[in-house]
């Protein structure tokens, strides 16, 4: 069976000579099991560890195939010789090796271009932390899989009890044969022909083909036909480099401020996103009364499961444009609106985006209009582990999610939650962001706002938050 990329997937492929298309995450771990006496990672330990989990994420021992023309879309191939060794990898964090250095040592790694000559993914440990820490910053390929497929995936790595796994063999492995040209042809032929029997079945079924096309509506409209966002020192193309910087609180007074407000985590987070972006733009004499920003949301179209090992790997996502005030507004007011906009937005139709822009001609005329809507901002909220995990017998203490950016979307926040925390990464493009750091103070005197504001009134809700009628986070 030959495993070709979906539209989702080539959408993100067609950008990334331009910018590179990495996401990853960066964790705080416990370094008293992963490191010896003179803080040095005990690296064979670890290699041995994920080679007993690779058995259960056959993309990690794959490559990615271009093949020429007419033998159809790309795919995937098990590496014809896989050495864990060309992933794994081991950096120490220059003195005074805190948070910011490590975010600038991550910065420089990020750089690094994934050779598409190996499978798209690698290991950084980082040694030398304060604290007794070790950090571990792991990226992938965008094209492996969007965040929630990357976060479900990545978890069969992790245990629940630190010695989980420990005694288990590593499973040999023998690369599957590579098909041939004649394999690939007749695939992409039978593909061609599948295409064909869509479009006939479109021509002969209107209502239908209206019927589609009217529940797409709603997501291009969203991205196309919004109002474009302010003109602002936001708006940029970028350039190679990144600036980096960590927000942290607790789960619980998130939930709560969410839920004295009627809203969600994701609305909190969109909140303390406008708080930033008010206090930046503040900053630099730009910020006008009733400004407005939109701001990029993901939506995963996958249907929820309890096992994380049913959810497919690869990107099927949808996204909206959500329009946060930057009014001078006390954060809570400002929680409540974007919820009621949120609500409004994630209530209509949704598609995926490579079901929009499958061509790649029209991909590109697409991309190129979306980029002039001028929205700079992304955001993306996901769901950890509620109680704690750990990899190669190491504690969990901290996962921040690093989200991509792209065209003139100069700045990206990704937050997760896990273990009791709530933890958000800030990514922007080092030339648009040189004052990164008044943004980072802003967000977080709007979160220690919204969240006091909710302890005082001792988190009783408005109305029924969107999670208790029956919405997901």
């Amino acid at each position: 069976m030959v495993d070709r990329l979906t539209a989702d997937d080539q959408l993100v492929l067609w950008s990334d000579d331009t910018w590179p298309q990495d996401i990853g995450a960066l964790m705080f771990l416990d370094g008293s099991r992963l490191l010896d006496a003179d803080g040095q990672l005990r690296i064979q330990a670890v290699r041995e560890g994920l080679e007993r989990r690779l058995h259960l994420l056959p993309r990690l021992r794959q490559v990615l195939y271009l093949p020429r023309r007419g033998l159809g879309r790309p795919l995937w191939l098990d590496a014809p010789a896989f050495n864990i060794d060309e992933h794994i990898h081991v950096m120490a964090v220059p003195a005074p090796a805190d948070d910011q250095q490590v975010l600038d040592t991550v910065a420089r790694l990020r750089r690094r271009r994934l050779p598409l000559s190996r499978p798209l993914w690698e290991m950084w440990f980082l040694t030398g932390l304060t604290g007794g820490r070790a950090g571990l910053f792991i990226r992938l390929h965008h094209v492996m899989g969007d965040g929630m497929a990357s976060v479900t995936s990545l978890a069969a790595l992790l245990d629940s009890a630190p010695e989980a796994g420990t005694g288990m063999p590593a499973r040999e492995w023998t690369p599957s044969r590579w098909p041939s040209t004649a394999a690939l042809l007749a695939d992409n032929l039978r593909h061609v022909g599948h295409e064909l029997a869509r479009v006939l079945v479109a021509i002969t079924h209107p209502v239908r083909t209206v019927r589609g096309a009217v529940n797409a509506w709603p997501t291009f409209q969203g991205l196309l036909a919004a109002e474009p966002g302010p003109s602002t020192s936001l708006n940029r193309l970028l350039g190679p480099d990144r600036r980096l910087n960590l927000i942290r609180t607790r789960l619980d007074p998130v939930h709560q401020a969410a839920h004295a407000n009627g809203a969600t985590v994701n609305d909190v987070l969109l909140t303390v996103i406008a708080g930033g972006l008010r206090g930046l733009l503040n900053s630099r004499g730009e910020l006008v009364d009733g400004m407005s920003v939109p701001v990029y949301v993901p939506m995963s179209l996958r249907a929820p499961s309890p096992n994380a090992r049913e959810h497919r790997a690869g990107n099927f996502i949808s996204q909206i444009a959500v329009p946060v005030p930057l009014a001078d507004i006390d954060p809570a007011s400002r929680l409540r609106q974007i919820a009621a906009e949120t609500t409004r937005r994630k209530a209509m139709p949704h598609i995926a985006l490579g079901a929009m822009f499958g061509n790649r001609l029209i991909s590109g005329i697409m991309i190129k209009f979306v980029a002039g809507r001028r929205v700079n901002v992304l955001s993306a909220d996901l769901p950890g582990p509620r109680e704690p995990m750990y990899f190669c017998g190491a504690r969990i203490l901290e996962v921040f999610p690093l989200l991509n950016l792209i065209g003139n979307v100069s700045l990206g926040v990704g937050a997760m939650s896990y273990a009791g925390g709530f933890c958000m990464l800030v990514v922007s493009d080092a030339d648009a962001y040189p004052d990164l750091d008044v943004f980072t103070d802003s967000a977080r005197r709007d979160l220690e706002a919204l969240i006091g504001a909710a302890v005082h009134d001792g988190g009783r809700a408005a109305r029924p938050t969107l999670a208790e009628m029956g919405e997901s986070k």
